[in-house]
């Protein structure tokens, strides 16, 4: 009997090989279609490690028009990777950056302000725009650099990334979730409705209350 190996062939479907009998194709050449099929299927269901994993679909207040997304912990071995040509931006309130807390890498150049007048219909305080949030991010960036944007929850941060990308900026990513994360939707759990899902301060990524004064851009007149 000949050695098995000099009946086996190889057909290369990228990224696997699949092998079959040649001598069981000549036989039965109803085979054929049956290992078409299961090659196809193989080929189409083996990951491609070159490939991105697709990320859940995003809340609407999340996307940009860039469409690109980092969760916290991405964002922090993104910036790791490349110190000097990524740039981390904080958009909260600088209220929010002090008491809260912040990445001590990050800049804190607000996308809005808080405003300290009560609005009685919509039962909150409400914010103002920051008219030099792109000529702030200019001082400290250009745009070739990556930026990652982050904010309470992705939401702020989304539309300081769509202002960005309309003034240039192209390698800007929305960081989704945020430094304090989304809420906790379990209703069995003594933390629902409190942001420890997930979030930077969450994360076990460096966190901070002590204040670089240098990070910070603040309202002109203040």
């Amino acid at each position: 009997m000949k050695n098995a190996s000099q009946y086996l062939n190889y057909v290369e479907f990228y990224p696997i090989k699949i092998k079959f009998m040649k001598s069981l194709i000549a036989v039965e050449p109803r085979f054929k279609a049956f290992i078409f099929v299961t090659a196809l299927f193989i080929l189409l269901s083996e990951p491609n490690a070159n490939a991105q994993v697709a990320k859940p679909e995003l809340p609407k207040e999340k996307q940009t028009i860039l469409g690109l997304y980092v969760t916290s912990k991405e964002a922090y071995e993104k910036w790791k990777a490349d110190l000097e040509n990524i740039k981390i931006i904080d958009v909260r309130t600088p209220e929010e950056y002090l008491f809260v807390g912040h990445a001590p890498m990050a800049w804190n150049i607000p996308l809005l302000f808080q405003i300290y007048q009560w609005d009685a219909d919509k039962k909150r305080f409400p914010m103002k725009p920051n008219p030099d949030f792109i000529s702030q991010v200019k001082q400290v960036a250009v745009p070739t650099d990556t930026l990652l944007v982050t904010c309470r929850s992705g939401g702020r941060s989304a539309m300081a990334v769509n202002q960005l990308a309309e003034a240039g900026f192209k390698n800007v990513f929305n960081i989704t979730d945020g430094v304090e994360g989304d809420t906790v939707d379990d209703p069995e759990s003594v933390f629902i409705g409190q942001r420890l899902k997930n979030g930077w301060k969450n994360s076990g990524l460096p966190f901070t209350y002590n204040v670089d004064i240098m990070l910070m851009k603040l309202p002109k007149n203040q």
